[in-house]
This record gives structure tokens, sequence and C-alpha cells, in this order.
């Protein structure tokens, strides 16, 4: 990552980039709610996830609006991979956040939008496309749903807290003590998957999620909304995350609640 000399976008600079991404947005959804619960061919990539026609639809779609506007950027599309130098301004993408939810009929998958500057993300949305739900926000840009304001909750007691567990299986296959651990905190927990208890968290309905095995583009628009919001986002060491994470993460919505995980996660 470059840090040197690198100059933060402006609060001004950011409304126009989620502006640009609200329109990308409202786009992927057309696509995705057009085609959601029809019989859409499927493939699987050699790490078993699930790929559908409609995914790479979707990123082709995007991937031509956002270069004709920013033909300078690079892109890091799930589907297509990467081009460009992505330690400059950067577009990162995942046209559908929970193929195997969206393929079975699920209707809790998500798009995935954050613009990443010097390896940075200053700027993110989270669609809900069959929820009619975007939540956006950026650096120096408070988090919104539909526009409206939203924020973390003032949660700081683990005790206490609602908490979503994502990727279980994973977990009790590669981490069992640690989920273990989990299973026993907490006031309330619940298992999930995908990008949309991070969602929950930004809007203050849930208190903390954990989750396991993401990849850039399935975290960077997360950080972005989260931190928007007033939350902390980081990974299983309290390390920011960036392109170069391991994809192990933990959103919370305080500090306190932040520190009570890690200390089960280290």
């Amino acid at each position: 990552m470059n840090e040197h000399n690198v100059i933060d976008p402006t609060a001004s600079e950011i409304k126009e980039i989620l502006a640009d991404c609200e329109h990308w947005a409202d786009l992927a959804k057309q696509l995705a709610r057009k085609y959601f619960r029809e019989q859409n061919e499927t493939t699987f990539k050699s790490d078993e996830s699930p790929v559908t026609v409609i995914d790479c639809m979707i990123e082709r779609a995007l991937k031509e609006e956002i270069t004709s506007k920013y033909p300078n950027d690079a892109f890091f599309g799930e589907e297509s991979g990467i081009e460009g130098d992505t330690t400059g301004n950067l577009w990162v993408i995942d046209p559908i956040d929970g193929t195997r939810s969206f393929i079975s009929g699920n209707p809790l998958f998500g798009m995935l939008l954050s613009y990443v500057k010097s390896g940075k993300p200053v700027a993110g949305v989270i669609s809900m496309p069959m929820l009619e739900e975007l939540y956006m926000g950026g650096l120096g840009v408070p988090a919104t749903c539909n526009g409206n304001p939203i924020s973390v909750s003032s949660q700081t007691r683990l005790e206490h807290a609602v908490l979503y567990i994502n990727e279980g299986e994973k977990l009790i296959d590669e981490h069992p003590a640690k989920l273990s651990k989990l299973l026993k905190v907490g006031q309330t927990r619940r298992f999930g998957y995908d990008c949309y208890p991070h969602a929950l968290l930004a809007a203050g309905h849930i208190d903390a999620v954990i989750d396991y095995d993401l990849k850039p583009y399935d975290y960077l628009a997360l950080v972005t909304v989260v931190k928007a919001a007033g939350g902390v986002m980081t990974d299983w060491n309290g390390k920011a995350l960036d392109l170069d994470s391991n994809g192990a993460v933990v959103s919370a919505a305080t500090p306190e609640l932040h520190q009570a995980l890690l200390k089960i996660l280290v």
C-alpha cells in the first residue's frame, strides 16, 4: 500500500462517488430482481463456490459503466479479477454477494461496491436488491439506508450483545474452539451469511458480527459502511482491513465490544 503523499478525497468528492454508486446499484438491482428465482445456469469454481450467468452479467454491466466514467481507474471484480494498478484508484465489486442464497431462492443476497484510494477503502455501498435497501457511507460522509441516517448501537457489554456468527460450517471445521466460545457469549446469537448482518449492525439492529474466509470484494464495502455508521471493523488481530487482509473479520458497534471479541478470537 502506498501511504506516502496520499491526500484523502474530500467529503464532496466522496458524495459524488456515492451518487455514482447509487446509480450503479440500481442498475444491478434491476438485473438481480429480473432473474431471481428463475432457472439460471450455475457453475462451480475450483473452490466450490457457485457462479451464475447473472453474477457475470451484473459485473460486466457495472464494469462498463464504471470504466466509462473513470477510464483511468483500476477494477477488481469477483468474476473478472483485477485490471489496472491497484495502488491508485480502484473499484471493487461483488456482483452477487451470496450466490448460494440467490440460487436457492433466499432474498438475503447483496451487491457490494467499494472505492479504494491508494489501498484505503473510502466509499462503499451494500445493496440488498430484494429488500429494496441501499446502505451507503464513506470517509467524512455518514452512513445512510435509503437516504436516511443510520448509526450503530451504543452496546458496550458483550453479555448483553446481539451477535451474528457468519460461515458457521467453516468455523466449526477450522476453528472449533473459537466457535465454542462464541456460542457462549452475548444475549442473543444467530448464524448468518454474507453481507446483510454487517448492514444490520451499521443500522443499529444488532451489535456484532464475526465473519470468516472473506475476499477483498466481500469486506471492503462493508468496512466503509460500518465505519461511516460509527462502528469498528478489523481482522481478528485488530488490524485495519485492506486488500491484503486474510479475510477473518469482526464488526462491532463499539470499541469496548470489539476488544471483548478480539480476546476470544486471537
